[in-house]
């Protein structure tokens, strides 16, 4: 890990997404997690206050083991049980099937190989379980899209991987998600090129759907794709 990695990029995590608006937003999507939750990208732990009394206990992973240092602070004081795992969401550590939830925040934009990362999401969570995501993506408005895949690169360098430009509900869709909600919106205070949001909760279809909805997923990013050209 290299000397920005590991002292420079949390400091920038933290300062552009712990803002209160954000704050609000997390409040709301953890709200609902519960039994065995599974968190990946956690980073500095920013998360980690607002899971309730619903959740029995929380492995939260990342990649950046500095991060996932600063998140252990914030866990040694957290009522709910939290235990932290060096891990890469392209490989999870653990058995097919072992979460009622998966939550990922501002996680899925900086996953190198995302569809390899909705997979072990998916392989990991037990049927009928949930995914609660807060992200941020592709512009539904033509000049804010052109922006984000020009800013891309810049993106990469400074902010750990991340690719602004990915439809993150066409990603689900596609991996065989359910929706349960779906909100998308404009971040207030956030420029519109790193402030578009796509959060809400997605089930892992029970035994016999699956396929189904999996294939239909393909379908509409496949139209969603020859749409946007």
């Amino acid at each position: 890990m290299g000397i920005y990695d590991r002292y420079v990029l949390p400091r920038i995590v933290e300062f552009f997404i712990s803002n209160p608006t954000v704050e609000g937003r997390r409040r709301e999507l953890l709200r609902d997690v519960s039994g065995q939750a599974l968190e990946i990208g956690c980073g500095t732990g920013l998360n980690i206050p607002w899971y309730t009394d619903r959740v029995r206990h929380v492995t939260v992973t990342d990649r950046n083991t500095e991060m996932l240092f600063r998140a252990g602070r914030r866990g040694a004081v957290s009522p709910v049980r939290i235990t932290l795992c060096a891990a890469d969401a392209e490989r999870l550590p653990f058995h097919d099937a072992s979460f009622d939830s998966v939550v990922s925040t501002w996680t899925l934009c900086s996953i190198a190989d995302v569809d390899r990362g909705l997979n072990e999401i998916y392989r990991v969570l037990k049927p009928w379980g949930t995914f609660h995501f807060l992200d941020h993506g592709l512009s539904p408005d033509p000049g804010v899209r052109l922006l984000q895949k020009v800013l891309k690169p810049l993106f990469l360098l400074c902010g750990g991987g991340c690719r602004p430009d990915r439809d993150i509900q066409s990603l689900l869709e596609s991996h065989g998600f359910a929706f349960r909600s779906l909100k998308t919106l404009y971040l207030e205070g956030m420029a519109r090129t790193a402030g578009y949001l796509y959060t809400g909760v997605a089930e892992k279809p029970g035994s016999g759907t699956t396929e189904r909805h999996r294939c239909d997923g393909e379908k509409q990013r496949s139209s969603l794709q020859e749409r946007m050209g």
